[in-house]
């Protein structure tokens, strides 16, 4: 972290001043209008700039009451999800998201859903293809299509197995009184997600963090390892697809 920003964090946290917290929003303004666009590439043309860009900068707002400089972390790595999350937010309140990508959504959830329950594991992306009716090839082209698109229901629970799961709302930062159980589960889940990002395979670490945190999109990752663009969705998919049944594990053991 720079001397400027960190000198400026320092004013704002110890002392409360509000000039040094909107010098610190105005530096970062930038990394709002860059997410804005990036989402504004994947949305429908009715969609405004302006209107993406006005909800990640509430985004970015809230990510600075509760950034902790003393964690070490760039504001900018932990700005950037929260700033992405308060625009998506702003979208699924549209409900943009068109009818076909829900329906292939809810095909995949299905088929996933009967074969788990046929073969008591998670099923290969082969066999999701064959119960769904498609080759591979275009079962990562709608996993792709459902990954890019908004569908998550704030009111609805993240989970697919797990009907008492969180809801996305309830996973939203609360600008209110700040409780010491909430923090501690966060780091927990935080310290979770870290580990189990921890122990992938190093190509698809590498993907995940091109895509998620240098922000690159499929072509440009598939140029930088010299893969094919299809390749590196597959192996994007994976990872995440792998992440989800690590991370749903305590879950599951706890309920039992």
């Amino acid at each position: 972290m720079r001397k400027l920003e960190v000198s400026l964090w320092e004013r704002y946290r110890e002392q409360g001043d509000l000039e040094a917290r909107q010098q610190l929003l105005d530096q970062h303004l930038g990394l709002v209008h860059h997410i804005a666009r990036q989402i504004a590439e994947r949305v429908p043309d009715g969609v405004e700039l302006d209107d993406l860009v006005s909800a990640g900068a509430l985004g970015l707002v809230l990510a600075c009451e509760s950034f902790e400089p003393a964690r070490g972390l760039a504001f900018s790595t932990y700005a950037t999800p929260r700033i992405r999350g308060s625009i998506l937010d702003d979208l699924r309140s549209r409900d943009w998201v068109p009818r076909s990508v829900r329906s292939k959504s809810r095909q995949i959830a299905s088929a996933v859903a009967e074969l788990e329950a046929v073969l008591g594991r998670s099923p290969e992306p082969a066999e999701v293809a064959s119960v769904l009716g498609i080759d591979v090839k275009t079962y990562w082209k709608w996993q792709e299509d459902t990954e890019n698109a908004v569908l998550l229901p704030l009111d609805g629970p993240i989970g697919m197995r797990d009907q008492e799961s969180a809801t996305l709302e309830e996973t939203l930062p609360d600008s209110g009184a700040r409780k010491a159980d909430v923090d501690v589960t966060k780091n927990e889940e935080v310290d979770a997600l870290r580990d189990a990002i921890g122990d992938l395979p190093a190509k698809e670490r590498t993907v995940l963090s091109l895509y998620y945190y240098e922000e690159l999109n499929l072509r440009q990752i598939a140029e930088v390892l010299h893969l094919t663009e299809s390749r590196i969705s597959q192996i994007r998919t994976q990872a995440l697809q792998r992440l989800k049944s690590v991370l749903a594990q305590p879950a599951e053991v706890s309920a039992k």
